[in-house]
């Protein structure tokens, strides 16, 4: 399902005539936190799947909800099953548009804005979101910190615990991109 996941946003985008180079991550980070007086709560997903289309500056992000890691097991379970529903929803997925024009063929370290819809529990969301772009010799790295609203993706917090999980979410993440090589069929 990962796989499959990650090739239709790969799909999507090649999709789109391009005289660039195709860029995609399989290992990006994506990590939260949230804090409360009464508890923190933080996991991090490792295999995020990412495309980035350098002759249009379209990214495409997927994130497979089970994926993310938690120390307290518990919580995790809680995550899946109270909040995000991941057997409904079980990807949240980003896909926009970098709006600064990037000369990737230049190493070096860039402010970037990208604009799309963030799609998490099933609920799509205008973003733009703040982060740096480095070129580095054929390999391009992307990092960002934004803030997740749960009452924006529909996502309910019990009252019973409401003093235990913030209304907004810290979300950081980090991709490190490399040339797409497109598989060769066999005979």
């Amino acid at each position: 399902m990962k796989k499959f996941s990650f090739l239709l946003m790969v799909y999507s985008i090649l999709s789109i005539p391009s005289y660039g180079q195709l860029f995609s991550t399989q290992t990006g980070e994506t990590s939260f936190f949230s804090e409360t007086p009464v508890e923190n709560i933080s996991a991090i997903n490792k295999s995020v799947g990412a495309v980035l289309n350098t002759a249009t500056n379209e990214i495409a992000v997927g994130i497979k909800m089970m994926a993310f890691d938690f120390s307290n097991k518990l919580m995790q379970e809680h995550f899946n099953e109270n909040y995000v529903e991941s057997e409904k929803y079980p990807t949240s997925v980003f896909k926009g548009k970098i709006l600064e024009p990037i000369d990737y063929t230049k190493n070096g370290t860039y402010a970037v804005t990208a604009k799309g819809q963030l799609t998490i529990h099933g609920v799509s969301q205008s973003r733009e979101l703040k982060g740096n772009l480095t070129v580095d010799n054929q390999k391009i790295t992307l990092s960002n910190n934004f803030d997740v609203k749960l009452t924006d993706h529909k996502i309910e917090v019990p009252q019973l615990v409401f003093a235990k999980v913030a209304e907004v979410i810290s979300v950081k993440s980090k991709y490190v991109f490399n040339p797409y090589v497109r598989k060769q069929s066999a005979p």
